[in-house]
């Protein structure tokens, strides 16, 4: 599958790196020319430094190939207007989009394009501006039934910091899995023998009930 993604910012890398590591094509298409040079040394996919809000950098990311076309700036006009542009120009059959407000999420879904909402803005959770231990809802998927949510392990001096722990031994419930690590400007696809380390931004799909035994587990708390 060919994966056109818009941003490169901490939820753009997760979606890069998630596909890359299932065997998918990504390209990348990010403003910043200090995130694209970080995207091209992490990561094994095309990064086209431009606007996508502009067709001239959609032509040049094929996104008339793409089966899905992703959004994930933190700005609701240019999402929508780079789906848009997707779906009118390139004819893309699935366009994504993160949503950062929430009343904005009935003009994405009458126009055609999928929204992805948070219960808070994620522009907090990008810059770090969330208590050590908090657990944050990121997405509520299926219905409610599932839900995407981070933890920041407290760091190296912070209060109740944990040792390093492998995924293996953490003794996750069985109705949650880790999807991915953020560790400063690099992410972690976790697997069993993974460690997670003081100060990690730990990303997991569990259902809402789990939640707070999630949380208490990643932070070596207890079940």
């Amino acid at each position: 599958m060919y994966i056109v993604v818009v941003g490169g910012g901490k939820i753009g890398r997760y979606v890069a790196a998630d596909m890359v590591a299932k065997g998918h094509e990504i390209t990348i298409i990010e403003r910043e020319r200090r995130r694209c040079e970080q995207l091209v040394a992490e990561y094994p996919v095309l990064v086209i430094e431009g606007d996508a809000c502009d067709v001239r950098y959609l032509e040049q990311a094929h996104v008339d190939r793409a089966d899905v076309f992703v959004a994930t700036t933190h700005e609701d006009d240019d999402n929508l207007v780079a789906c848009q542009l997707a779906k009118v120009e390139f004819d893309v059959r699935r366009s994504i989009s993160r949503v950062n407000t929430p009343k904005n999420v009935e003009i994405f879904e009458k126009l055609g394009i999928e929204p992805v909402s948070s219960t808070r803005l994620i522009s907090e959770l990008l810059e770090n501006e969330f208590s050590v231990g908090e657990l944050i809802s990121l997405a509520s998927l299926k219905g409610g039934r599932v839900s995407l949510v981070e933890v920041r392990i407290p760091g190296p001096g912070e209060k109740h910091a944990p040792g390093p722990r492998a995924v293996m031994d953490l003794g996750l419930p069985y109705e949650a899995v880790l999807v991915a690590i953020f560790r400063g400007d690099q992410t972690v696809i976790p697997r069993g023998e993974t460690q997670i380390l003081p100060g990690d931004e730990v990303v997991a799909l569990t259902t809402p009930e789990l939640q707070d035994t999630l949380q208490r587990v990643l932070l070596g708390t207890g079940r």
